[in-house]
């Protein structure tokens, strides 16, 4: 990630922030599931973001400032992010899944399922603490959430569509990613459509100020 910040006074700062993470997650790894594992659906994506955010230090914070060198600091603002869901076929191939329509998008099966944009806005939500180790460098320990409005991060949110008119319009690959165990009835709950997906991270951020203070006017 790639921060810059402008500390508007000793409490609220402004952020803008730049991120690069991935996403996983293999339902074949979930032992203690048994209908994760019946399920069989994986996959990976990386998330790219660009957010806009402002802080609020829950005491006064100001670098090189021995009254005041730490502080609990929360955070919200809006994000824009890219993601691009992909699968593991039999044959060792990663592919992108959001053009197969896995669960009847795009296709005359299901007129009302479109396809997901692979490009999303999220509500960024977090927290951590702030120290001033001198008065140009601060150590920063953070834990974010994202709160999207897309259920489709991993490509899963409905039911399984009729994998034979699948395979009709979007192909055999189509159909493999859909239900790769081929034991799911049409209708059949795929994923849980009233929950959207969230993701998040924790990490250390190495701050360090880029201009000093002025003087003159």
């Amino acid at each position: 990630g790639l921060v810059v910040r402008k500390n508007l006074d000793r409490r609220f700062s402004f952020k803008a922030e730049a991120l690069a993470l991935t996403v996983q997650a293999d339902d074949a790894k979930n032992t203690t599931d048994t209908i994760a594992l019946n399920r069989d659906l994986h996959f990976r994506s990386a998330v790219y973001e660009l957010s806009g955010q402002i802080e609020f230090n829950f005491l006064p914070f100001e670098s090189g400032n021995s009254l005041y060198p730490w502080t609990p600091f929360i955070y919200t603002g809006i994000s824009i992010f890219s993601f691009n869901p992909k699968a593991e076929t039999t044959n060792g191939e990663w592919i992108d899944l959001q053009p197969l329509g896995t669960e009847g998008q795009g296709t005359s099966l299901y007129p009302n399922r479109e396809k997901y944009s692979l490009t999303q806005v999220s509500i960024p939500i977090g927290g951590g603490i702030k120290i001033a180790v001198n008065e140009s460098f601060n150590i920063i320990l953070e834990y974010g959430a994202r709160k999207t409005f897309t259920d489709y991060l991993d490509d899963v949110s409905t039911t399984y569509p009729d994998q034979t008119k699948l395979t009709a319009e979007n192909g055999n690959i189509a159909s493999q990613m859909s239900d790769p165990k081929g034991n799911h009835i049409v209708g059949q709950d795929r994923g849980n459509p009233d929950k959207n997906d969230w993701y998040s991270y924790a990490g250390i951020t190495l701050s360090f100020k880029i201009r000093q203070k002025t003087s003159g006017c």
